[in-house]
């Protein structure tokens, strides 16, 4: 995933209905005409994804463009997966390594939360079914990350 390029800029999507974060900023690559490509993986919203192409607008000049509508999709998946608490980062090197393995891409949003990023081309299902046996031996949780509310990118209420 991309850092922080001086040509990114922030976007941002509200989420009043999700259980952990109120409202989400992506890195995004501005591309003209309210279009930015989000060069970072989605931690909380639902349906985006590391490069979708976005539609978003500023409600005025101070604050961050705000995600509107998916103008265009990457190709790419989302995954996120929560550690169970006890599980130390040393102990979670080697489930991480193998989904690694499996072409997933992660983020770490702290030391129990991921986000897995699966390009185009890479098995859904080759990771969903080592998540699963993860989930089988009470190491992690994870969840999918399609809409929950049609039109819109927040959890259900």
């Amino acid at each position: 995933m991309s850092s922080e390029p001086n040509d990114l800029v922030k976007v941002c999507v509200e989420l009043p209905h999700h259980w952990w974060l109120k409202g989400e900023s992506f890195w995004a690559q501005p591309l003209g005409n309210d279009r930015y490509r989000l060069e970072n993986v989605p931690f909380c919203a639902y349906d985006l994804n590391f490069g979708d192409v976005v539609l978003a607008t500023a409600d005025s000049e101070e604050l961050k463009p705000e995600i509107r509508a998916v103008v265009e999709r990457s190709g790419h998946q989302t995954l996120r997966i929560s550690f169970c608490d006890q599980l130390s980062r040393e102990a979670q090197e080697p489930v991480i390594a193998a989904l690694q393995a499996l072409g997933g891409e992660l983020e770490r949003a702290n030391g129990q939360f991921l986000a897995i990023d699966i390009p185009p081309g890479v098995s859904v299902d080759a990771l969903r079914d080592a998540l699963d046996e993860q989930v089988d031996a009470g190491t992690l949780e994870y969840e999918t990350c399609e809409a929950r509310v049609p039109g819109s990118f927040d959890a259900a209420p």
